[in-house]
């Protein structure tokens, strides 16, 4: 887990706004909204993106002025906001992830492409729920690397 949180330091600290077009976490809610159908309840986003509702708020009020996103009343709970992506919001997506090949290539310079293939479907398994887990193919188990001696 260390260097999991290592790997994405890394990709943190690579992903400026300045390549992105946008900070991380807006990369992260519209590249979720898109993959949702291009909409998303409100609560869902949150839970999404491990962020308070009110922080959350914020950065959907920045987004719709920047015309990413529109939220409008669920029709079937009014106390409910679904959260929509705009072509603009499409966009600036595609132009951000752009810019994060540039940031996937630096921070995995290491590995070859069908390494990163491969710990693109192990994070992927690791974060599925665990029916979708348990249905998909076995990896391999993972041998840990020996201690080091110094």
């Amino acid at each position: 887990m260390v260097l999991l949180t290592r790997l994405a330091r890394e990709v943190y600290r690579a992903s400026s706004e300045e390549i992105l077009g946008m900070r991380l976490k807006q990369y992260a809610l519209l590249g979720d909204l898109r993959d949702s159908d291009g909409a998303m309840p409100q609560q869902t986003l949150c839970g999404a993106l491990h962020l308070d509702p009110n922080n959350l708020v914020l950065m959907l009020n920045e987004m719709e002025e920047a015309g990413y996103i529109e939220r409008r009343r669920d029709p079937e709970d009014r106390r409910r906001h679904i959260v929509e992506l705009t072509a603009a919001g499409r966009r600036a997506l595609e132009r951000a992830e752009k810019g994060m090949e540039g940031v996937e290539d630096e921070v995995l310079a290491p590995l070859s492409t069908e390494q990163r293939v491969e710990l693109r479907r192990l994070l992927l398994l690791a974060l599925s729920e665990p029916e979708d887990a348990a249905s998909s193919k076995a990896a391999p188990p993972i041998q840990a690397p020996a201690p080091a001696r110094g």
